[in-house]
């Protein structure tokens, strides 16, 4: 989108609607800092976009099934997620700009081999994130016979998990458990990285102006990278993949 087409996208309401969105328990990408309070380079993102759209906002902290059960029904306006959402498919409108790169990675002890291919999990215990979809790979690892699922209610509890033995990999996403590995400073983990997606606004579509919303959002964030504020917008596709990664 040039700078001229997105000069054009304005408002022909008043600018004084408040917008509900949702995020999760990401960190550094999206959390809840101590105070109670959003916080995450998504959400600082977000909040000058929105400003620069003529919106206000209002942050709705939840876990991952409930955002995407209101996003469905459209009782928040957008999320902030990740793209392509299996169970998601047709119930939002992603955007088109890249926020951040997240990357899944496979994490494990020293004395485990390393992963070198999607057939490494068979036979083994992979501990996976309550909430998590994985972008659907937790479905599949679940079809699978060979290969034992055990869940962990946080990024800390899995850490804590993978060291005592209980797990023989992790997948988590890299920036949580990099975040939580400052605490962990005795936790000597290695990583492989299974897959790399993109952050996103995921519009729900059950509101008539999801197209609109994303629109002027992606309008407002060209003009403010046009002036210096932001990045210039990345709209590449993310496509890295471990040999084996199976079709979801």
């Amino acid at each position: 989108m040039s700078t001229a087409q997105a000069e054009k996208i304005q408002h022909a309401e008043p600018a004084t609607r408040t917008l509900r969105v949702a995020y999760m328990e990401f960190p550094p990408v999206t959390y809840q800092n101590a105070q109670g309070e959003p916080e995450g380079a998504m959400l600082d993102v977000t909040h000058e976009v929105a400003h620069e759209a003529g919106y206000e906002l209002e942050f709705l902290y939840l876990p991952v099934s409930r955002a995407y059960l209101y996003l469905k029904k459209g009782s928040i306006d957008f999320a902030l997620g990740l793209t392509n959402v299996p169970a998601l498919k047709e119930a939002v409108i992603d955007s088109e700009i890249n926020l951040v790169s997240v990357v899944l990675s496979a994490w494990y002890r020293e004395d485990q081999a390393p992963v070198t291919r999607i057939d490494d999990f068979r036979d083994q215990v992979v501990i996976l994130i309550n909430g998590f979809t994985y972008g659907g790979l937790r479905a599949w690892l679940e079809q699978q016979d060979d290969i034992r699922i055990t869940n962990a209610p946080s990024h800390r509890s899995a850490i804590d998990m993978l060291q005592r033995g209980r797990g023989d990999y992790l997948l988590d996403y890299r920036d949580p458990v990099r975040e939580e590995l400052t605490v962990f400073s005795d936790a000597i983990l290695r990583e492989t990285e299974i897959r790399t997606r993109t952050g996103a606004w995921l519009f729900s579509a059950a509101i008539p102006e999801a197209k609109t919303l994303k629109a002027e959002f992606e309008a407002a964030y060209h003009r403010l990278a046009e002036r210096g504020e932001l990045p210039p917008a990345d709209t590449g596709e993310k496509s890295i993949l471990l040999p084996g990664f199976p079709a979801l």
